[in-house]
């Protein structure tokens, strides 16, 4: 079995650099093989369960395809991942659309590809989404999400099992499932704890669990499956130690308890994380009083977390490891103070030198943004030996394509 966690000295600098000089910078970079790594680490922890991959975390074609040859199946969060999923040959039955607050588009998306493909799943937080359905026509499958009261995650913006926005509450869900049971076809119940979950929230992880169990005890519904969310976390910084894996999976199967139903977790972050890291070029370096700041051609519009959640990313400079170590503010060109990497111990930096910025390949690109007017990066495959561009780089002309005249302008 692979390592458990991929650090960001481990990539090939020589590739690296290679890559950067072939396709330009920032560039992300995502190791296919280990996305394989991955997931069959989390099958083997999970050997009967159903291994649902949470696609916002990475939507590349590439990655998706990897997955579902791998033979997990694809949660989805939107239409369009819907959309994405289906294309990437995921087959109908593989798929679930865990709809928050769904747009009208969405559902009528939803419902009509539930008509042509009635092996897809429908996951419905609120009552008023499932009148929608019916208002459509839908009668197919429905999973119940349902708020168990309990969350976890690395920030409060991704702690989901506590928030009111996700779910309906707990003491509701057994009379609603037996409510909606003539109207559709309830297949499962569904709850997420949030995302980034790490060994000190496991006992979170675990009360979820087991509330997830009691409720699926407590109906009389014939349940295909129990979906427990993910949220598996992985080490941002070196110091940091990976999850273990076979301790969770053990505390979940003991959590859930004897159910008449398969098991199903949504990795997304442990899936592709570790195997993806952004490369972006040194352009500016400024001494300002005690503060060394390095400009680099990133930033919060190409990776949003440090911004967002105030994330850490490991940075490793693949310059000359020789140079004196100095203490470097690293900054993206964006026009916001809020653009700012964060303070590393590297290499005394050069004006071309190119950095690595390590776990990108989970909400990474998937967050980037045009914000003052900047092409979003390309995306590069890797495999093996081989390689690819499986996004292109955006240029200017792609960021104002959309724009129309007026007529009286």
């Amino acid at each position: 079995m692979s390592s458990p966690v991929r650090r960001l000295v481990e990539w090939d600098a020589t590739r690296l650099s290679g890559l950067a000089n072939a396709h330009g910078t920032p560039l992300y970079v995502q190791d296919l093989g280990r996305v394989r790594e991955n997931y069959d680490r989390m099958a083997a922890a999970f050997p009967d369960a159903t291994v649902m991959y949470a696609a916002k975390a990475n939507t590349a074609k590439t990655v998706l395809k990897t997955l579902v040859e791998a033979g997990a199946g694809i949660e989805c969060t939107s239409a369009g991942e819907v959309e994405r999923a289906l294309s990437a040959g995921c087959p109908p039955e593989r798929v679930q659309y865990t709809a928050v607050n769904p747009p009208e588009e969405d559902l009528d998306y939803a419902v009509s590809t539930a008509r042509d493909d009635p092996g897809l799943t429908i996951t419905a937080g609120a009552e008023d989404t499932m009148a929608r359905l019916a208002e459509r026509g839908y009668r197919g499958r429905l999973c119940l999400r349902v708020n168990p009261g309990v969350g976890a995650g690395h920030h409060e913006k991704v702690s989901t099992g506590a928030n009111a926005k996700f779910g309906v509450p707990i003491d509701r869900a057994p009379g609603l499932l037996a409510e909606v049971a003539d109207r559709f076809d309830v297949v499962g119940i569904h709850a997420h704890a949030g995302s980034g979950i790490s060994g000190e929230d496991l006992a979170a992880h675990r009360e979820l669990v087991s509330r997830m169990g009691e409720l699926a005890r407590e109906t009389d519904l014939d349940l295909e499956f129990v979906d427990v969310g993910g949220g598996f976390g992985v080490p941002y910084r070196p110091e940091e130690k990976p999850l273990d894996l076979e301790r969770v999976a053990q505390a979940t199967r003991e959590a859930l308890g004897e159910v008449d139903a398969t098991l199903a977790v949504e990795p997304g972050r442990y899936l592709v994380a570790d195997a993806g890291v952004l490369l972006t070029r040194v352009n500016t370096v400024k001494p300002a009083g005690e503060e060394l700041v390095v400009g680099v051609d990133a930033g919060m519009t190409t990776l949003a977390r440090p911004a967002m959640y105030g994330a850490r990313h490991g940075i490793r400079s693949l310059a000359a490891e020789e140079r004196e170590t100095v203490e470097a503010t690293v900054t993206g060109p964006i026009c916001e103070s809020g653009d700012v990497f964060g303070t590393y111990e590297l290499p005394a930096p050069d004006r071309g030198d190119l950095l690595a910025i390590g776990n990108a390949g989970a909400y990474g690109y998937e967050m980037a943004s045009q914000y003052n007017s900047r092409p979003r990066p390309a995306t590069v495959a890797v495999d093996g030996e081989e390689s690819a561009v499986d996004r292109r780089r955006e240029t200017v002309a792609d960021v104002t394509r959309l724009e129309r005249g007026v007529p009286w302008l």
